[in-house]
């Protein structure tokens, strides 16, 4: 009854931007840090950007630190993926992720991902 689903992905052109999405159900947004990750062919997960309660302190990483903007749409449900200045680096699948502690224990959900590819 937790669910992400990503979607947004597309194929574009060294320089171009992308909103990505991250349609939230079956629990309260609030309550969770929301998280984007990438995965490149051949290379690790990494975190991207992420917005926690309970003030929305957002982090990026630093390799999109300046490019990339992460925000919510409460009303909504959805998190946003704002991406600028897009590189062939950036290539990849996208997830998102929402996870918290709560009555001692971690709980963690991933979404499906959506493809992100700038030729080089």
């Amino acid at each position: 009854q937790v669910t992400l689903m990503e979607s947004g992905g597309d194929s574009v052109q060294a320089g171009g931007s992308l909103r990505l999405s991250c349609a939230i159900g079956g629990f309260t947004f609030r309550n969770y840090t929301i998280s984007w990750h990438r995965q490149a062919l051949g290379k690790v997960r990494e975190l991207v950007a992420s917005v926690a309660p309970p003030d929305d302190t957002i982090t990026y990483g630093a390799s999109v630190e300046g490019r990339f903007f992460i925000s919510r749409d409460s009303y909504k449900n959805i998190v946003y993926l704002h991406m600028n200045m897009l590189t062939p680096d950036d290539t990849g699948v996208y997830f998102c992720r929402a996870d918290r502690f709560y009555n001692g224990r971690h709980w963690e959900y991933w979404g499906q991902g959506t493809r992100v590819t700038v030729p080089s």
